[in-house]
């Protein structure tokens, strides 16, 4: 199954981000925060939302940071991603 997202929309998949304290004890994933740090899975074409042309300037496989309580979070194939505005989306990280 495949997700196609509409207009400004953007499927994103949560990027695993394993924390070290200072004393180097490794946190499990339930003792952090929610990651903001996401991967673009499918991005929609854009165009009129809201009277308004919208431009999509993010593309599969770019990480980026996305609000903290932004998207819809939903299950696919056992799999768990979160479909966000792109107006949402706060910075593309780069390498």
């Amino acid at each position: 199954m495949t997700v196609k997202p509409l207009l400004d929309r953007v499927v994103v998949k949560l990027v695993e981000v394993e924390e070290t304290t200072a004393s180097g004890i490794i946190l499990a994933a339930s003792a952090q925060e929610k990651p903001q740090v996401a991967e673009v899975i499918a991005v929609g074409p854009g165009g009129i939302v809201d009277g308004k042309e919208v431009q999509m300037y993010v593309k599969v496989g770019d990480k980026v940071i996305t609000s903290k309580y932004s998207g819809t979070e939903v299950k696919l194939n056992k799999e768990e991603f979160t479909i966000v505005k792109q107006s949402d989306i706060l910075a593309i990280v780069e390498d």
